[in-house]
This record gives C-alpha cells, structure tokens and sequence, in this order.
C-alpha cells in the first residue's frame, strides 16, 4: 500500500465523471419493488393520514399503478389488502376467497400488464382476522402454528390460481415455507416463487402499515412469540437457511435501515438474494424531516436505497419507489 502523495484518494473524487466511473454500487428502477394497498370500491383513492403521500387505492386504481409502474421500470408490486371490517373472522377465512380483494387485484393487474410486471403477494392472516393476529388463536390469544400452516397453505393455493408471481409469507409461522412449497409443486404452480419474510423482527416501525390495512385498532397483544427479537442475529441467520432449505427462491430482511447489518450477514453467508423492505416507519421518518425542513427528500430517498445496494441486497421494497424510479430517470 503506498501513501500520501503517492496516493491521493481524493484523485478519483474531483469530477462529476470520474466519481461515476468509480461508483461501486448502482441503484435502478430494476431493484425496486413498489409495496400498494387495495381498498374496495371504484375510483377511489384514500390518502394514508400516517404514509403522506401513500394511499389506499380501488382496484381501478391499482391497474393504473401497475402501468405506471411498468412505464417507469419497477419489475414488481407488492400487494396489501385493506379488508372491511365485515369480511374479517376469528379464522381469517376471507384469506381463502377466491374472489376476496387481493385476488381481484391480482387478476385485474394481470389482465391489464400481463407479463410486464411482476405481482408479489403477502401472504398471512392479519389483513383478514378480527383480532389482528398473523394466524388463528387460542383462547389464550396465543398464535397456534401448525393450525395456522394450513390456513396458509390455502391461501397461497388461492393468490396462485389467481396469478400472483411471488409468494411472500409475512407470517414467521415454523415450518410454512416448506408446506407452501410443497402445495404449489403438488398444484402445478411450479413456477410461482417464494419470497420469504424469513428475518421478520418485532419491530416498533410496522405501525403506519397496520393503519394502511386496518388491522392497529384491532391487534390483541403484540406479535413476540412469532416475530424476531431485534437483538437477535445469530438466530436470524438459523431462520433463513432453514426457509431456503425448505424451498425459499428468496428471502427478506424487515425492518430495512435498521438492519442493514443482518442483510449483509445472510448475504455473505448463503449468497442467495436478500431483500430488504424499507417499512412504513421509515418512510414516515424520512417524510417527517423533510415536511421539518430538516432534510432534502430526493437526496435521503437515493442515499437510503444505495445503502441497501451496498448491504448486497438485490432489491429493496419502498413506498417511495415511484419517486425514486423518477429520479433514476431524470
């Protein structure tokens, strides 16, 4: 290794041109992943009150996202349903409704972009129970897993035959990658990956999202018993190699930012793709400084996104994915 002067890092730095050339990680419309919530009705548009800027759409409107989503580059949405109150159960058993509002979408961005884009889909029971739980329960409000495996199972079956691309089980339920796999091979959907939530961590930053799908003002206890420890990452690293075990194409990090250090550890350690999710409290963070004044939103929305780059993740879902994707563009 030389030294000063020999070596002046700053060299490499000292032109518009030359820090392009150097760049070690690039970030493109192609590593995003647009996470959009479904509501009922025609032509609506429901603003998130804790999300600026995000919104809940009709069906119409999420077609009219997906081709928006297509003419910037995203290769992907990720769906999330805002179930009416009266559609919601003890046993979540709207999730198995081949005509419940996630597959409606499914079926209406798929007749609409085909195969332009990518729908990915969340799979587990909080957008459908009455009390807000990821699975069934018992009377203790504990969440009953292999109980719950089933219902899962059902559920993926059903985004399948509706068209989704991605199976995306958010649950953190034991054993339910390998179950779901199993089903989708048995069923013909051969095709149809997995992206598993396989570090899902009980994290104080989910709560925008739990407005956007109604599902805050309903939630008995918290989800300790199924989600991830945040001081955990040994533990994290023994959940992913058993989901890619069982049949996972992919896993994800959630949280994003906060831990960026758990996406680079699976990374290194399995060199499969990793993907982060950047969360409803994230963004609330960023928008919050910005609508302070205390921060440029183009810059920490870029800034945020490369850091996922550089943590090796092959992609990130962001609510500002749109806006980014004009950015790349511009």
């Amino acid at each position: 290794m030389t030294s000063y002067p020999q070596t002046r890092m700053r060299r490499t730095r000292s032109t518009t041109w030359s820090r392009a050339m150097h760049r070690e990680v690039l970030i493109t419309p192609a590593d995003l992943i647009w996470p959009l919530f479904v509501t009922e009705g025609q032509g609506v548009e429901d603003p998130i009150g804790s999300l600026p800027g995000v919104s809940r759409w009709s069906v119409d409107g999420i077609v009219a996202r997906a081709k928006e989503a297509v003419s910037l580059g995203i290769p992907c949405l990720a769906l999330f349903p805002n179930t009416q109150a009266d559609r919601r159960s003890e046993d979540g058993a709207e999730a198995l409704n081949p005509d419940n509002l996630m597959c409606r979408a499914i079926r209406a961005i798929k007749d609409a972009c085909g195969d332009d884009i990518g729908v990915l889909t969340d799979v587990a029971l909080d957008p459908y129970t009455s009390h807000g739980q990821d699975g069934l329960i018992d009377a203790a409000g504990y969440v009953l897993n292999d109980a719950t495996v089933e219902m899962l199972v059902g559920q993926s079956l059903n985004q399948a035959a509706a068209g989704a691309d991605i199976i995306a089980p958010s649950d953190m339920m034991d054993g339910r990658i390998g179950a779901i796999r199993d089903a989708l091979e048995g069923a013909g959907h051969v095709n149809v990956q997995i992206m598993s939530y396989a570090a899902k961590y009980a994290s104080a930053f989910y709560g925008p999202f739990r407005d956007a799908v109604g599902s805050s003002g309903l939630l008995k206890g918290d989800k300790k018993t199924y989600q991830m420890d945040p001081a955990n990452a040994e533990e994290a690293l023994r959940e992913v190699e058993l989901d890619l075990a069982e049949g996972a194409d992919s896993v994800m990090v959630k949280p994003g930012l906060p831990y960026l250090d758990i996406a680079i550890r699976v990374k290194q350690a399995f060199g499969v793709p990793v993907f982060a999710y950047q969360v409803s409290g994230e963004y609330a963070m960023i928008e919050a400084a910005v609508a302070a004044g205390a921060a440029d939103r183009d810059a920490m929305v870029l800034e945020t996104l490369v850091a996922f780059k550089r943590a090796g993740c092959s992609g990130v879902l962001t609510y500002h994915a749109a806006h980014a994707a004009r950015l790349m563009g511009a």
